[in-house]
């Protein structure tokens, strides 16, 4: 079922992103029959991770895999998949359908759109932390804290709310100590102060220069003083920059939340843009894998049923 509108090929959706949401939704798609693009920048959240933990059956399998497994599996089902970035989508006269332009100048059409395009990790400017991201340095436990287990953990503070971090940190470990880094002791409520020392929770004043790193691993933190304080595990909660643009592009109505903005989204992940849905970090931050491909099924579910009614209804109106 494709139309020509001029040199622009039209779909009936195209999913932008081609992470574990936007697979998600677009094998939805294939599999009800619907003709659907996937546009894939290549720029995975979790690529500097060498395993992802917590998705039932996948548990352990490396993020790069479980995308090549995703690829294929959508392709039987004659999904396609481009490789380049979206820079542009416009909305037509008719308000419900879009065009969307890749930075190569490719331009296709589509009915609905789904945005997967997630969020970056903006890291702490600490030698040594970008580098080790996702390795011996890393952001969330539930991800990472059985592999790292009862080791010597470090906790770098981006804000107050490193203290909660901390906390749930020391679920896997007994070591634990908080570098404040630039977070003002005042900054530590008393509450924060009694649930660390309750926790165990060592509390490092001083501002955190490097990271010691021997024989590439990591062995130890350094502070501006001078003073070396041995861990082996490093976690820290990086600045998410969600990557919105495009739908502030179409004028979607954003939330402002301590973690950035995010579109305002319905149930199934419509956004206030008629035709438009936002799905896994591209619609909040704390969507993990298993959470990011849920959101992607049910909006991949809820478009085909739209796509439905509307050409029914349009056929009982002709």
């Amino acid at each position: 079922m494709t139309e020509q509108y001029g040199t622009t090929e039209q779909y009936e959706v195209i999913v932008i992103g081609g992470g574990a949401a936007g697979l998600s939704a677009a094998l939805v798609l294939g599999r009800a029959r619907r003709r659907t693009l996937v546009v894939d920048a290549g720029e995975p959240r979790n690529a500097p991770a060498a395993h992802m933990q917590g998705y039932l059956s996948r548990d352990g399998m490396s993020p790069a895999e479980f995308l090549a497994v995703g690829r294929e599996e959508i392709a039987r089902y004659g999904v396609e998949l481009v490789r380049g970035r979206a820079v542009d989508v416009t909305r037509k006269d008719d308000g419900r359908s879009f065009t969307v332009t890749l930075a190569d100048g490719r331009a296709m059409g589509t009915r609905r759109l789904v945005v997967a395009t997630g969020l970056k990790d903006e890291l702490p400017a600490v030698p040594g932390v970008a580098e080790r991201f996702g390795r011996d340095v890393l952001h969330c436990p539930y991800c990472h804290g059985w592999e790292v287990r009862d080791q010597p953990f470090g906790v770098l503070a981006t804000t107050p709310m490193s203290v909660h971090q901390a906390l749930i940190v020391s679920q896997w470990s007994k070591d634990v100590t908080l570098f404040p880094h630039t977070v003002p002791e005042t900054d530590l409520s008393d509450d924060d102060l009694r649930r660390l020392a309750a926790a165990g929770v060592s509390v490092v004043p001083g501002e955190v220069a490097s990271l010691v790193v021997d024989e590439d691993r990591l062995t130890g933190v350094r502070l501006s003083d001078g003073t070396t304080h041995p861990r082996s595990i490093l976690f820290t909660a990086p600045r998410p920059i969600p990557q919105t643009s495009l739908l502030e592009e179409l004028g979607a109505e954003l939330n402002e939340t301590p973690f950035g903005s995010y579109p305002v989204v319905d149930p199934t992940g419509l956004t206030t843009v008629p035709g438009v849905w936002a799905v896994g970090n591209a619609m909040g931050f704390s969507e993990q894998v298993i959470n990011a491909a849920s959101s992607g099924y049910r909006a991949g579910a809820t478009i085909n049923g739209d796509l439905l009614m509307t050409d029914l209804d349009a056929a009982t109106q002709a």
